[in-house]
């Protein structure tokens, strides 16, 4: 019963994390279009900003947030520096994703380092956020061991 009790606390762990790191890549992008004396953005600029921030960071950050989620729930790691650490990693996958890749080179091509630091400072967010819902109960649904 635990177990079940703990999927969910992960499911809406990384929902959570994807809001937040889409609301942060959004802000970021309407920012510089932001007009400074009145603060009034496109409410259709934000929705459409907000909804592909969501889809794409949630999509994109699947996989290593599913590889990162079961390494801490193997190992029961529940320090928050591990969990920031993985989501930068993961915002850094997420953007290196999108930057097309030269194989004979054997670089990225056309690495925008603003974009950068605000992929990897999304994922670093999102991963304080997965731990504050669901990570500082990392591997506690395991029984403990009996003691000899």
């Amino acid at each position: 019963m635990p177990l079940i009790g703990r999927l969910f606390a992960t499911f809406f762990g990384f929902l959570a994390a994807c809001f937040v790191a889409g609301a942060v890549v959004a802000f970021a992008l309407v920012f510089p279009e932001m007009q400074l004396e009145t603060l009034e953005i496109d409410s259709s600029v934000l929705e459409v900003v907000i909804g592909i921030g969501f889809v794409l960071l949630s999509g994109f950050a699947l996989l290593p947030a599913l590889i990162a989620i079961l390494l801490t729930e193997a190992f029961s790691i529940r320090h928050i520096l591990a969990y920031a650490v993985f989501g930068g990693l993961a915002g850094l996958g997420c953007y290196l994703a999108f930057v097309p890749f030269d194989t004979v080179t054997m670089t990225f091509e056309g690495i925008v380092r603003r974009h950068l630091e605000v992929m990897v400072g999304a994922g670093i967010l999102g991963g304080v956020v997965y731990w504050l819902i669901a990570g500082r109960g990392a591997g506690g649904w395991r029984s403990e061991p009996p003691r000899p």
